[in-house]
């Protein structure tokens, strides 16, 4: 049956046929025929093309066709997969099937293969054998001959469709071609046929087409096929070209570029991407002055790389190194714009107010000046939020011509955020100082730390303790960094930190730092910042020119004074920004219309004022004091009350932390001593339950600056007297009623202006802090300085 090639060597040795010729569709064929099922698509008379079975179960099916003198079989269509065993419920056959003849079966690879040569349409009359190999009794249905012209136009439309698909389907070759030269609308069938075989229609379709017997329902079938064919095709077509069309300009460059690394590689002008990376490494370090350690380690590192694969981790690792390393600004400085009269500029340009804070940084750059750099301090700006830190920071900066680079440290709990990471595992990176200096290509820039009291500690280490080498002049020059391994020179470097208060900042970061202290803005310098920046920032962003949308200077005091009464300006720009976009809708609906918005107008804008005008809380026992928060500065009324006189009592409410606490109970104990000293009934607290209440008691408040406000309270209580109004105080008392000084000072004077309280209280310590304010803060204050609380008792009480 088959030689050692796997051949089925006597398919072809039939003495009624050579075994080289095809059949001719016509010749007489059995009545008898074995049965082969397949499922990949019916199979048409018209056509000639390999088939590929399962050599289990149907090597028998194919030696026995080959032992038959026509060598035919029938071919049948099966929706489905075929089972394991081959076994066919002949019900699942369609009733037509398609007679071909055998030629060159080849086994190979548990496969056998065929050229099958399509005959003649077949249907089964009976079944010989419902197991493989099957073997059925069939007939053979002739189109009976159809010569309408009906018949010859659709032939013609079936011929020039086919011959419209084939340029748009570069599968169809020219042997399809001249095969198709071969039909003529005299042929109807086999040309039917052949149409309905070079589509790629669904299973079914073609099944129907097969078998549909007469010829002209056939090619009305076929020819909606082929028609659908061409619909797909040329689709296809639209979407190649639209693809085609739409590869970017990367692409091709990509393309392009290897095309030309291939054509550099020919003529030996390429180099390998080892060589490539050395000579850029090296092209970075030149006009460069490294330190000798420096130096040293990175000609380790690029010998290291000459003889690594660069296929390899550690060559990645290497040269991520020396990406890093040699990227630093080795030497290379900014020249400074030294000019005090530049810098005076560009401060009063960006910032209205805040006197005392650009004289004391302009005595910083006349310092420089002087010497000739400017470097070795670092400035930490302290106050609440909104008052300008950030942007005084740019524009130190700008006037001393240094590039600007700002991070935020708020939250950082990694050390290695400060230091970077060691070079010991993927995805290792240097500190962000070395960032930095990738970033803006010199080694004396302005680096901004932000929010450095909110600095966060975990179990990966402490970066305030990191920050104490970073930021201490005495050390920054050999600073560390764990990635690199190498000494870096940060002396050079102008470090500016902003925080909003001091008491988180840990006492030997603090220490390395100059404090300069940001208040809070009063009305008029809000005024000013809205006029001069604010509001016009906020038409320049909406796209609106000054003449459409004005705001009266009464209406921007309103706002101030009702909806942003804050130490900052940043909810001001808020409410501003809340104005342009309400009067914005109102120029969409008439775009000629110039809007002024006026006092008036501000409740329709935006809503009931939250702020409204507090009433100083009057009469016995209750008195005003002064607070510093966070937030700035504020007024802190104390209440004090008698609740009954059947026991002896103290109590105090107001959500007070611990050493406010403790100075209601020195105030309480110090008042109780001195009783008759300041001509109250000694015995008043003898029987009294007295009440201490600090109003918002939602508020958390704490800190030492309340001691001689409470005093006063249970003082006022105890004489049965009001004290005088109109006067607010801040200082803490001892037991032996000593005035201690507090800080906050500027911060307290401008929370005192804002409630219109011209007359102060402070501790005779504090007289200097006072004295140093601006001029326009004391303009109208009375002042009372107080070393003990006899003091204080006297202008209260007279």
């Amino acid at each position: 049956m088959t030689d050692h090639e796997g051949r089925v060597d006597n398919i072809e040795r039939d003495d009624s046929s050579p075994s080289t010729g095809l059949v001719i569709p016509n010749q007489r064929l059995p009545d008898r025929l074995y049965l082969l099922p397949i499922t990949n698509r019916p199979f048409f008379p018209a056509q000639v093309m390999p088939v590929v079975i399962d050599e289990q179960p149907w090597a028998e099916t194919i030696e026995r066709v080959a032992n038959t003198p026509h060598h035919a079989i029938s071919l049948f269509w099966m929706d489905g997969p075929l089972p394991p065993s081959g076994e066919v419920d002949p019900d699942l056959l369609p009733s037509t099937g398609c007679a071909v003849k055998i030629h060159h079966a080849v086994k190979e690879d548990g496969k056998i293969q065929f050229i099958a040569q399509g005959l003649t349409r077949v249907r089964i009359t009976h079944w010989l054998s419902r197991k493989p190999p099957y073997l059925v009794e069939v007939e053979y249905p002739e189109a009976p001959i159809d010569e309408r012209d009906e018949v010859r136009a659709y032939a013609m439309a079936l011929i020039n469709s086919i011959k419209e698909l084939l340029p748009l389907n570069p599968l169809y070759s020219e042997e399809l071609k001249n095969y198709l030269n071969r039909f003529s609308p005299n042929e109807p069938s086999p040309l039917a046929d052949f149409a309905a075989a070079l589509t790629s229609a669904k299973g079914t379709e073609l099944q129907d087409a097969l078998d549909t017997i007469p010829v002209l329902r056939r090619m009305q079938k076929v020819l909606v096929l082929l028609k659908q064919e061409i619909e797909v095709a040329r689709l296809q077509g639209e979407i190649s070209a639209e693809v085609n069309r739409t590869i970017s300009e990367q692409q091709r460059k990509f393309f392009l570029k290897e095309q030309l690394k291939v054509i550099q590689k020919e003529l030996g002008l390429s180099k390998d991407d080892r060589t490539a990376d050395i000579e850029q490494f090296r092209e970075r370090l030149a006009g460069k002055q490294l330190p000798e350690a420096a130096e040293q380690k990175i000609e380790e590192e690029l010998t290291k790389l000459s003889i690594l694969e660069t296929g390899s981790p550690e060559y990645a690792v290497t040269r991520n190194y020396l990406d890093w390393a040699t990227s630093i600004p080795w030497g290379v400085s900014h020249a400074d714009r030294l000019d005090i009269k530049r810098a005076r500029r560009v401060l009063d340009r960006d910032h209205d107010g805040l006197e005392d804070v650009k004289q004391r940084i302009l005595e910083f750059l006349a310092l420089g000046t002087f010497k000739g750099s400017v470097g070795g301090s670092i400035i930490l700006l302290v106050g609440p939020p909104g008052v300008g830190k950030t942007s005084i920071g740019r524009s130190i900066a700008e006037s001393l011509g240094r590039p600007f680079y700002r991070f935020s440290v708020g939250g950082m709990r990694d050390e290695a955020e400060i230091k970077g990471h060691r070079r010991t595992y993927i995805g290792a990176m240097p500190g962000k100082f070395v960032q930095a200096f990738k970033e803006v290509k010199v080694m004396n820039p302005v680096i901004m730390l932000d929010e450095i009291d909110k600095l966060g500690s975990s179990h990966q280490g402490d970066p305030a303790s990191a920050l104490l080498e970073t930021l201490d002049p005495e050390q920054n020059s050999q600073f560390l960094d764990h990635y690199l391994d190498l000494r870096l020179d940060l002396s050079k470097v102008l470090f500016i930190c902003t925080a909003n208060t001091l008491d988180s900042i840990p006492g030997p970061l603090l220490d390395r730092m100059d404090v300069i202290r940001l208040s809070g803005y009063i009305a008029e310098e809000k005024l000013a910042i809205a006029k001069n920046h604010l509001w016009p920032r906020q038409l320049e962003r909406a796209g609106l020119k000054r003449s459409q949308l004005r705001i009266t200077d009464k209406a921007l005091r309103l706002v101030i004074e009702g909806y942003a009464r804050e130490s900052g300006v940043r909810n001001l720009e808020k409410q501003l920004a809340k104005l342009v976009r309400k009067s914005v809708i109102r120029l969409l609906d008439d775009p000629d219309q110039k809007i002024s918005i006026r006092p008036a107008d501000l409740r329709d804008l935006l809503g009931t004022p939250v702020f409204r005008p507090e009433k100083v809380l009057k009469g016995v026992g209750v008195i005003t004091g002064l607070a510093w928060t966070s937030m700035g500065g504020a007024t802190l009324p104390i209440e004090a009350n008698r609740v009954h006189s059947l026991n002896r009592g103290f109590k105090i409410t107001g959500q007070l932390g611990e050493v406010m606490r403790e100075s209601a109970e020195i105030a309480y104990s110090y008042v109780c001593a001195h009783l008759k000293q300041y001509k109250a009934d000694p015995k008043f607290f003898d029987e009294a339950f007295v009440h201490m209440h600090v109003p918002e008691g939602a508020t958390p408040k704490d800190g030492p600056s309340a001691g001689i406000t409470m005093t006063s309270a249970l003082l006022s209580l105890a004489r049965n007297q009001a004290p005088r109004t109109g006067v607010a105080m801040t200082g803490e008392i001892t037991l032996t009623g000593q005035v201690l000084p507090v800080g906050g000072i500027r911060e307290k004077v401008i929370a005192a202006r804002r409630q219109s309280i011209f007359e102060l209280i402070l501790p005779e310590a504090n007289r200097g802090d006072y004295e140093e304010l601006p001029t326009y803060l004391k303009e109208g204050m009375t002042l009372h300085f107080a070393s003990r609380y006899e003091d204080v008792a006297r202008v209260l009480f007279d």
